[in-house]
């Protein structure tokens, strides 16, 4: 893409002065309808250092209102929270709500230049995972742009010189900027190899020509007013979408029915339960020190009917472990601010830190179960949320995590036995709701959104482990074994 770059282009004074007088009102105009309107953007600033990003930055904000953007400078070197997160982690959580404008000077493809540890292998499999990220926040409305900002070799030393030559600016020329010219011609391959992995069409890249700063800026404006004045205008011209259920009984004939041919019958005794339980804690808190140890995360996903028993089988899994080193993120409802991102931006935000457990009460399921049959959701929404949280998984997977999914399993009797004993139980009433008697009345419909659930996100990277729960002691020492298993064979591996 670079090769094609004519670096010599101007732009005259009364011109650029004119553009950019119109073109600072009209961005103004835009952010505010894009406010209006709810509609995210994200624009990404990259390029060679002293090519410019800070300044057209700086004038980029000038008209707008600063209460609906934010500046986020990522710098190369990620910080030891960061490093010990997965690689979008620190830009999933930055990305902007509705309405919001975010700004990031530098990202994920300056990581992955200049990341010495990054063979080609894991580049193209960390693009793929940046194309991903792109491709989920476009598909739930963000409009991204990406600008990177060329400069030649000789140019850049220039500016490099004119920096070193005065007292006030010197600093701001480290070694890393000066081995970056040295070594130029060889980044530049990386470079270009880069942007052409990565140029797709929700989120293409924009060349900005930087040696004549009037003119990148005037190119940065334009670019900006077209493709927002675009969006609104699509937004504007789109049909009223009504919400409302999509899966309902007797929808998909020919399912799997994987519910159904499950065996509920497996019963273990007290004493048998006591013994195998104390066990079974020692052993898993003595793995969650040699996760720590060699940085392995852990993410546990619980799912299942209403009274399953996913709590119990939760207080019992951490029973014993060091408190310090896991978190249970119970999942309700999504708040205010949650429902204006990406669904699964308050999933990114709290996964753990490398060689820590993450624990779920319910999960990013929801979006294909609860969604879909309360009218929540799109068609088209749900339609693309398996390829996402199968991507979302494997990049959980691929960053080191062992990823566990359990499923609890029990019949309709149970279910309403375990519910009619909670309303008698003044200890144990304020578990049972009228929503959860409401879902129960929908049992055939859920079973129907939990078989194709099942069938479509059952992975090698984060396989569904079923566990019967008609019993409450088998249920509890099979999610312990099955952990302690997991565990074990990566230990192995």
């Amino acid at each position: 893409m670079l090769e094609k770059i004519d670096l010599g282009v101007t732009i005259d004074k009364e011109t650029y002065r004119q553009e950019k007088e119109r073109l600072t009102v009209r961005l103004g105009e835009l952010q505010r309808t894009l406010h209006d309107m709810g509609i995210p953007v994200l624009i990404l600033f990259e390029g060679w250092d002293a090519a410019g990003k800070g300044t057209l930055i700086n004038e980029l904000l000038m008209p707008m209102d600063p209460r609906s953007f934010r500046v986020h400078n990522f710098k190369k070197q990620e910080s030891e929270d960061e490093i010990f997160r997965p690689f979008l982690w620190r830009y999933w959580t930055k990305t902007p709500e509705k309405g919001q404008i975010a700004i990031f000077n530098r990202s994920y493809y300056s990581d992955l230049v200049y990341r010495k540890s990054i063979d080609a292998l894991n580049m193209q499999g960390l693009m793929k995972q940046a194309n991903e990220f792109e491709q989920a926040l476009s598909d739930d409305g963000m409009i991204i742009f990406k600008f990177f900002v060329h400069i030649s070799k000789k140019e850049q030393k220039r500016r490099f010189n004119k920096l070193l030559g005065n007292d006030a600016t010197a600093w701001r020329v480290t070694p890393r900027d000066k081995k970056e010219n040295k070594h130029y011609d060889k980044l530049y391959e990386k470079v270009n190899r880069g942007l052409e992995l990565t140029d797709n069409d929700c989120a293409p890249w924009v060349i900005i020509e930087g040696e004549q700063k009037d003119y990148a800026l005037i190119k940065v404006f334009s670019v900006l007013e077209k493709r927002l004045e675009k969006a609104i205008e699509t937004v504007n011209k789109a049909p009223a979408i009504e919400l409302k259920p999509l899966i309902h009984e007797g929808d998909m004939p020919f399912q799997s029915k994987i519910l159904d041919g499950i065996v509920l019958d497996q019963v273990i005794s007290e004493e048998e339960y006591q013994r195998q339980i104390k066990e079974a804690q020692k052993k898993i808190r003595l793995l969650q020190f040699e996760l720590y140890r060699r940085r392995i995360p852990l993410i546990v996903g619980f799912e299942g009917w209403d009274a399953g028993g996913k709590g119990g089988c939760i207080k019992r899994l951490t029973r014993n472990l060091d408190p310090r080193g896991y978190t249970v993120y119970p999942t309700a409802s999504p708040s205010d601010l949650e429902r204006k991102h990406h669904y699964l931006w308050r999933f990114w935000r709290d996964i753990p830190k490398n060689g820590h457990l993450g624990v779920w009460d319910r999960t990013w399921y929801g979006r294909v179960m609860v969604e879909p049959i309360e009218g929540f959701c799109t068609q088209e929404e749900f339609d693309r949320s398996y390829r996402e949280i199968n991507e979302f998984e494997k990049q959980l997977s691929d960053w080191g995590a062992i990823v566990i999914k359990f499923w609890l399993q029990i019949d309709q009797d149970e279910q309403l036995r375990r519910f009619t004993g909670r309303e008698e139980n003044p200890d144990k009433e304020w578990k049972i709701t009228d929503e959860d008697w409401r879902n129960r009345d929908k049992w055939e419909v859920y079973k129907i959104a939990v078989d194709e659930m099942l069938l479509k996100t059952s992975t090698v990277n984060a396989p569904w482990i079923i566990v019967e729960a008609q019993n409450k002691y088998y249920a509890r020492i099979k999610v312990l074994n099955e952990t302690i298993a997991a565990i074990e064979k990566r230990l192995n591996d």
